[in-house]
């Protein structure tokens, strides 16, 4: 593999394709706030710990997928393989424990020692939002209700959002028993995930996608006719929020997420221009203990992958968005020139102009092909005879045409 290539499952973002990215960046910044949330950072490492007891020890991101390390100083790290874990431990430092609602999002890459594919990197970004300090299903719908807002304004109003509830941590014991009442005379013919979820995290299997394991699964009972009342109730509402807002679900009954925090509403949007790999985001409320932390951090959010909704923006064909800001390229014809111009430059920049200047003393039809290559709209053209009379040639790139302008009036006359 050539040095130059990035590692595998990661990739380079060149500045052409910048503007695609920031359309997501900018809708998540532009919609969320809407909601009343704000913009949290968290660092990209957290104590290993913080994932082990935050997403569970048994889930499949804990056990394979998980980039962990020891510093200098002896202590385990590990690169955020999710977003929630890592804004959780930053809530223990604000007053949620005291159920004072905080609603933050988040933008940045994360982490996971996955096969490489289409859709799927070891390197990858999201963008997430979590309301944390308070439990209502009126939050839950609000929080996918947001979520489709936010796919609306990245371009993508086609999506099909998927619905269940994983009832509550004491609902769990009579589903897994019928669970694994259900599942003992089928494993052995399963695949051989299933069969270590068996008897570590059983839930998964109903997560399973080897096309053998489909029909087993398919004839599960479901869980939810074990869930209590009090459980099964707060589903309903949600669904009739939803309902009420006029957004389409459809109740996904073997919808489980892949993670042990989550209970009562679980949610996923799926979207066909991925392929094989459907699910563009997904999340729902949870209950997450941390370590030194004797009562869960309760919240609701999601996490969207960018770059599976770039993909789909593809799939749609949706344009990219133009960057119209205008450029300007500074000729200058000699040493005097190009000095005078790298000092026109910053006052131009300073103005809110994009400037670029030519440093090297070279031909004007080499400097012309500079200009077209950046997409400058006008070349200013500036040599002995301009710096004289203290004006520059201004000349459109498009007509062609040409114009004397005094340097004190150019960055009036670039406006007008």
């Amino acid at each position: 593999m050539a040095k130059s290539a990035p590692p595998p499952g990661t990739s380079d973002i060149f500045p052409e394709e910048i503007n695609q990215w920031y359309l997501l960046e900018d809708a998540a910044r532009g919609t969320f706030p809407l909601y009343g949330y704000g913009e949290l950072r968290t660092p990209v490492f957290e104590y290993t710990e913080v994932f082990q007891r935050g997403l569970g020890n048994e889930t499949e991101v804990v056990q394979k997928e998980m980039y962990t390390f020891e510093d200098r100083g002896g202590r385990s790290l590990t690169l955020r393989p999710e977003g929630t874990a890592g804004v959780m431990r930053a809530m223990l430092n604000t007053d949620v424990m005291n159920g004072n609602e905080q609603r933050v999002f988040y933008i940045g890459p994360m982490f996971r020692g996955e096969r490489p594919a289409a859709g799927r990197r070891r390197q990858f970004h999201q963008v997430g939002v979590e309301n944390v300090g308070r439990m209502a299903p009126e939050l839950d719908a609000e929080c996918v209700a947001m979520l489709m807002h936010y796919l609306e304004a990245v371009g993508i109003s086609d999506a099909k959002l998927m619905l269940n509830t994983r009832g509550v941590m004491e609902d769990r014991t009579p589903a897994e028993a019928a669970l694994r009442e259900y599942f003992a005379p089928h494993i052995a013919a399963m695949c051989d995930d299933c069969k270590a979820r068996f008897e570590k995290n059983i839930w998964r299997i109903l997560d399973c996608k080897v096309e053998q394991c489909q029909p087993v699964i398919d004839a599960a009972p479901e869980v939810v006719s074990f869930f209590s009342e009090s459980s099964r109730n707060y589903f309903k509402r949600v669904c009739e929020i939803l309902d009420s807002l006029n957004i389409a679900y459809q109740i996904e009954p073997r919808l489980v997420r892949g993670l042990d925090y989550y209970v009562h509403t679980v949610f996923e949007v799926v979207h066909s221009g991925l392929g094989a790999q459907t699910a563009i985001a997904g999340g729902g409320r949870y209950e997450l203990y941390l370590p030194e932390n004797k009562k869960p951090v309760i919240g609701v959010g999601f996490a969207a992958g960018l770059e599976r909704l770039l993909m789909v923006r593809e799939a749609l064909q949706l344009p990219p968005p133009e960057d119209k800001t205008p450029v300007y390229f500074l000729v200058g014809m000699g040493e005097r020139a190009i000095a005078f111009n790298m000092s026109l430059a910053i006052k131009m920049r300073k103005a809110g102009m994009r400037v670029v200047v030519e440093v090297e003393n070279k031909s004007m039809k080499a400097q012309m092909r500079s200009a077209n290559r950046v997409g400058a709209c006008k070349s200013i053209i500036c040599g002995d005879n301009e710096l004289d009379k203290n004006t520059v040639v201004v000349k459109d790139m498009v007509s062609g045409d040409q114009q004397d302008v005094i340097v004190d009036d150019l960055i009036a006359f670039l406006r007008s």
